[in-house]
């Protein structure tokens, strides 16, 4: 089976593990009919990993040094959304506390890396 360069960056393989949980909070969502909200968390829990996986295909630095660039602010956008379900009952604290956390330190190891190519 091939194996994709991406595949061995500890920032892909986190932001997977981040979106797989993002991605079941949208699934309850959905459940309770809040399509926009389920979609929009979908698309940017997913945005993360993508990006990651798309810049590193570049064989610039510059290029994948802008992937990570969005990379890093779909970290901030589903912050922000996660906060926005939390003020609407729809997310608890003890849940959204762990991600915000995770997201933040994420965030963080994509600037580090983003700086060390």
């Amino acid at each position: 089976m091939a194996k994709f360069r991406f595949q061995d960056l500890q920032i892909w393989k986190e932001s997977i593990a981040i979106a797989d949980e993002l991605l079941d909070i949208a699934d309850q969502l959905e459940e309770k009919k809040l399509f926009r909200f389920a979609e929009q968390l979908r698309g940017a829990a997913m945005s993360i990993s993508n990006n990651i996986a798309e810049g590193s295909g570049s064989t610039y630095k510059n290029d994948f040094k802008q992937f990570l660039n969005i990379a890093r602010r779909s970290t901030f956008e589903n912050a922000n959304i996660l906060i926005l379900l939390n003020k609407r009952s729809l997310l608890e604290d003890d849940r959204l506390n762990p991600l915000l956390d995770r997201l933040d330190v994420l965030s963080r190891q994509i600037t580090t890396f983003q700086r060390s190519l």
